[in-house]
């Protein structure tokens, strides 16, 4: 039995590399900027070097156990201990 694979423009290229890297590049952003609302929302202070950490990072994982902690933290800097 054959197995279709669609074979559209750009598939397993540099054009497609770079669309996946820019589409997880801009989904970090967004969750790196959920999380500074949600602290803000919640009244909790934010330091610029906080800021500058969660603004600079790109792991997904990481910056969703953060997001996690952003909800309950009493301080910006909890984000960062693990636990």
């Amino acid at each position: 039995m054959a197995t279709y694979t669609p074979n559209f423009p750009g598939s397993k290229t540099i054009v497609e590399e770079s669309w996946l890297e820019g589409r997880a590049k801009g989904q970090a952003e967004g969750k790196a900027e959920d999380i500074l609302r949600i602290l803000e929302v919640r009244g909790v202070e934010i330091p610029d070097s906080v800021r500058e950490r969660v603004i600079e990072c790109t792991d997904l994982d990481v910056l969703g156990a953060w997001f996690d902690r952003s909800l309950s933290a009493a301080h910006a800097e909890e984000l960062f201990v693990e636990g």
